[in-house]
């Protein structure tokens, strides 16, 4: 015989395995190197689009078109601040003409803080628990231009509350109490057309 089978067989299983290694070597490292341009070209891309980190997720709204129509629809003068300073942003408006008539309109103070001013026809034993997070009423009042507000205290928000024939009006939200009557002393009622007074979204 001119050779060992076995030999043969072994050397052929050793150069199939010598090449898958190389094989297996060369696919991890073009998976490497695939990987570093995708990252590299990435990084360029992020470097030269314009961007902006410090953008404020949180957008502006302009109510005016819910305001007006909140004013003609709702059974109740409807709410909304006049003059407040710099820095107040709206950011959600709503009016739901069923179910007690809710008029909502959500700010953030200069501070980021939330604050919202409720209105209902709701009974305020049931209304104000609810847009205030289950705050409670601490007995105590706090005047506000010439007005005395209801003083609620809550594990999440506090509130301020207002009774007036046939509606309730609550401020509150996660601001203090100081920029609660903020807000307060700002609200004026007005007529439907008197919306436009009301600041555009910048």
């Amino acid at each position: 015989m001119s050779g060992c089978p076995l030999a043969g067989r072994r050397a052929a299983h050793a150069t199939i395995e010598s090449v898958a290694s190389k094989r297996g070597k060369q696919t991890v490292r073009d998976m490497i190197l695939s990987m570093l341009v995708i990252t590299a070209v990435a990084g360029v891309v992020y470097i030269f689009i314009p961007h902006d980190d410090k953008a404020d997720p949180i957008k502006a709204v302009d109510y005016r078109v819910e305001l007006a129509t909140a004013r003609r629809a709702a059974p109740y003068p409807v709410a909304a601040p006049a003059g407040l300073p710099d820095g107040w942003k709206p950011t959600s408006v709503s009016y739901e003409g069923r179910n007690g008539a809710g008029w909502h309109l959500g700010f953030l103070d200069p501070d980021d803080k939330y604050v919202a001013v409720e209105q209902s026809t709701t009974p305020a034993k049931k209304y104000i628990p609810e847009v205030s997070q289950d705050a409670e009423n601490t007995g105590r009042t706090r005047d506000v231009s010439g007005q005395a507000w209801e003083v609620w205290k809550g594990p999440k928000y506090d509130a301020l509350v207002l009774h007036a024939e046939g509606v309730t009006t609550v401020v509150t939200g996660s601001a203090p109490a100081d920029r609660l009557a903020e807000m307060a002393a700002a609200l004026k009622t007005a007529s439907a057309d008197d919306a436009s007074d009301a600041p555009a979204a910048s």
